[in-house]
């Protein structure tokens, strides 16, 4: 055992800490290296970032009832603006790596149920007060709370105890988790002054850039916060964010000049984008995913037969073809794919018949009145077309699917998690145990399809703590087995991220984690 943590040390010590790594070593034993960040894979740059200039990012996805506060950030602009001014402890690099962040070193006991986070000195806020250890444990316990309301609060419903101990943060699960600094990553955990508990709207953290104004659905503006504590982020003299929800405005925007940076671009326009001088469009392949939702606690969805009337009624390869023109793969009714680690390929593939629809359809027993599913345009890039094949292939069906299109302003606060059927996307996350965690238990926040099962809920956290990654795997099997039989989730297709810069952008590179580079565009970009 001790030679084979010396090697794994070594191992660490000199290429950064794997995925794969991670979950197959840290069960049989304590992690207890120093991970840092100049021998992360990733970190090299071909050419030195130039310093100055404003960038100014088009992006759609906004809208007035967008907050500030990191746990309610539940769109791409609130997620990106967020990216502007704070930071997590870790962070999950393209490859897969930890990276530490506010944290600078992790270490684990032999079960994985005690984690220790050094966090980092010499940090301020951008008040100019000093970021200290208990700003980091009252940030991560509001997250705890669940009337916070915060996206992260199913991720931590692990974790039992959160304290400081000198310059640590420990954390106390109650069961041991292989996964915990990855659950840690999540883009909610932001550490803020005080842990944001007085007001958590204020935008003060320890990010690239500071926030000097916020006009929520319209644009925010930020300048380079100059006591930043990473010296290799944060190029710009300052960014701005212009919320631009209608597709073609976005990319007029760009071809035009007006912005260097778009997000969602319409997979039908990006070859033709694609063409326009002085632009490169970018996509890559990861964990999101563009889905239909509904609400298992709620008539007439409260019918399982009824849910796979409409879940076989769905042409998958047809809306990848149609919608996302083969940027993108077909979905199975689950939100993960083969990008997870200990996913199984041997799982079924739900196939589109329009007699198995209407089999289950005539055994629900419904009354033939409308279904009526909600959509806007920012649901996804393609949402309102996705949701008219739907109809026309759940007609043939016999089952009387109606359409209601909505304005983007106030979809995600108005209609998603709370509509009982509504069009939606999931960027994804690092792992499984996120993802169940973060939107299907019972207790998440962001169960947005109302599924409640006991037995589900157990195995996820049976696999938590499960250090054999056969049994493991065969978990995460039971698993998805449970939610593709009884869930709410219609998931046809996962996307890729589809985007666009003009070339007075550089030193750009793909992140399968989230958009426009996990949100770290401005960050880590540059002007050319």
């Amino acid at each position: 055992m001790k030679d084979d943590l010396s090697k794994l040390l070594d191992f660490i010590d000199t290429s950064g800490l794997s995925r794969r790594s991670f979950l197959s070593r840290t069960a049989a034993f304590g992690l207890t290296a120093a991970l840092g960040t100049s021998l992360l894979p990733g970190m090299a740059r071909a050419e030195e970032p130039k310093k100055g200039g404003v960038l100014k990012m088009g992006l759609g996805g906004g809208e007035s009832t967008d907050a500030l506060d990191p746990g309610l950030a539940d769109g791409p602009v609130a997620f990106n603006v967020n990216r502007q001014w704070g930071d997590t402890i870790v962070n999950v690099l393209p490859d897969g790596t930890i990276e530490p962040r506010l944290a600078e070193t992790v270490a684990s006991n032999e079960d994985g149920s005690v984690w220790t986070f050094k966090i980092r000195e010499g940090v301020k806020f951008h008040d100019g007060t000093d970021m200290t250890v208990d700003d980091v444990v009252a940030s991560m316990k509001r997250h705890s709370d669940e009337n916070a309301k915060s996206g992260a609060f199913g991720i931590m419903q692990g974790i039992s105890n959160i304290k400081a101990d000198g310059g640590n943060v420990v954390f106390t699960l109650s069961a041991g988790n292989a996964d915990l600094p990855y659950l840690l990553a999540d883009y909610h955990l932001i550490v803020q002054p005080k842990g944001g508990v007085e007001d958590p709207n204020k935008g003060i953290g320890t990010g690239p850039y500071k926030l000097t104004a916020a006009e929520p659905g319209v644009r925010y503006a930020f300048e380079k916060n100059k006591d930043d504590w990473d010296t290799t982020r944060g190029h710009y003299d300052g960014v701005e964010i212009i919320v631009i929800n209608d597709t073609t405005a976005r990319t007029s925007a760009l071809q035009s000049g007006q912005v260097q940076i778009i997000n969602r671009v319409d997979p039908k326009v990006a070859k033709l984008l694609a063409r326009a001088p002085g632009v490169k469009v970018t996509n890559v392949a990861g964990r999101g995913h563009y889905v239909f939702i509904m609400h298992c606690n709620t008539a007439p969805f409260d019918n399982k037969d009824l849910r796979l009337a409409l879940k076989y009624a769905i042409n998958r390869q047809e809306m990848v073809d149609k919608i996302l023109d083969g940027y993108g793969s077909i979905g199975n009714d689950l939100p993960v794919n083969k990008a997870y680690p200990l996913f199984d390929e041997t799982l079924p593939q739900r196939e589109f018949s329009l007699e198995k629809a209407a089999e289950h359809y005539k055994a629900s027993g419904h009354d033939g009145s409308p279904i009526e599913m909600i959509v806007a345009d920012g649901a996804f890039p393609g949402a309102v077309d996705a949701a008219a094949l739907f109809q026309q292939t759940a007609k043939a069906a016999g089952i009387p699917l109606e359409i209601k299109r909505v304005p983007d302003d106030g979809y995600w606060s108005d209609v998603w998690n709370v509509k009982p059927f509504c069009a939606s996307y999931w960027g994804g996350r690092p792992v499984q145990d996120q993802m169940y965690s973060t939107a299907y238990l019972s207790t998440a926040d962001w169960n947005d399809t109302k599924f409640f099962n006991p037995e589900f809920d157990a195995l996820v956290l049976q696999a938590r703590s499960e250090s054999d990654q056969d049994k493991r795997k065969a978990l995460y099997t039971q698993i998805a087995t449970i939610l593709w039989e009884e869930g709410g989730l219609i998931c046809p297709m996962f996307n890729d991220w589809v985007e666009a810069h003009t070339e007075a952008v550089a030193g750009w590179f793909d992140d399968p984690a989230q958009e426009l580079m996990n949100g770290f565009a401005s960050a880590k970009t540059w002007m050319a």
